[in-house]
């Protein structure tokens, strides 16, 4: 049977990101080509109306620049959420996208916050911290990938540009922390030796019966160390000894010859 927490890849690992990048290109192909603006259904903090922003913000952009700043790191960030963990992923992109705009719109100034940067600083600080908390190499190594290519992020959670949404920035990031927190579970189950599990017995190991209680090296009789050496060997390893008698029989030629 095959382990549910085993890492392995299938199509909807980019097929999904995929599709969530390209829904926000058409809505911005839609805005261009046909001339309308959809900024309104952006977040406004402390509006009832500015609630719906909440779902619709994500997938509005101002530019083309704005669009193409978001794209790749919200599909590269979301690609690798669903390869590294395949049971909360839906969790923590969904939930993820709607607290971030509710702090948003919580904290915001009173203007029109749009754009999926937020999910982008969301899925960033979630992948980070949650791969530091675990303390697995794959996570780990994760983590650091993420700083390497998105550490410049961490500067615009400041108010460092009055035309950027830094309250999203930071909805996001405060978001992500806390998931990493919520989300306590490993998506890789700890792979566990001979010598850390629960019915290993130290008097059975054929390595360390060749020490004595003070761990000096002690040489075992021969027929011992054979007879740990087979017990060892798989069954499929195991040849089976074929004897072949060769005979000499002299034809009737060399007799005739001999005579």
């Amino acid at each position: 049977m095959e382990n549910a927490n085993q890492l392995k890849f299938t199509p909807d690992v980019f097929g999904y990101p995929l599709l969530f990048v390209m829904s926000i290109w058409i809505v911005f192909w839609f805005e261009s080509r046909f001339g309308v603006n959809f900024n309104k259904f952006g977040v406004y903090p402390r509006n009832i109306e500015g609630l719906r922003g909440i779902i619709f913000s994500p997938f509005i952009h101002g530019s083309l620049k704005h669009l193409f700043n978001n794209s790749i790191p919200l599909f590269v960030l979301s690609s690798a959420l669903f390869y590294f963990y395949r049971n909360i992923r839906w969790k923590v992109l969904i939930f993820g996208l709607l607290l971030t705009g509710i702090a948003t719109w919580i904290i915001g100034r009173e203007s029109l916050h749009i754009g999926a940067s937020g999910v982008v600083y969301m899925l960033a600080a979630f992948l980070f911290f949650k791969g530091i908390f675990s303390k697995q190499f794959q996570l780990t190594a994760l983590a650091l990938a993420v700083v390497f290519l998105y550490g410049g992020l961490l500067w615009y959670v400041f108010p460092v540009n009055p035309e950027i949404s830094w309250e999203g920035h930071l909805s996001g990031f405060l978001v992500g922390l806390v998931f990493s927190f919520i989300f306590k579970t490993n998506p890789i189950q700890n792979k566990k030796y001979e010598w850390e599990k629960e019915d290993y017995n130290p008097d059975d190991d054929p390595f360390l019966k060749q020490f004595d209680e003070n761990g000096n090296f002690i040489e075992l009789p021969k027929e011992v160390v054979e007879e740990t050496i087979e017990n060892e060997k798989p069954v499929e390893q195991i040849t089976k000894r074929v004897k072949i008698v060769y005979t000499f029989k002299k034809n009737s030629d060399s007799i005739s010859d001999e005579n």
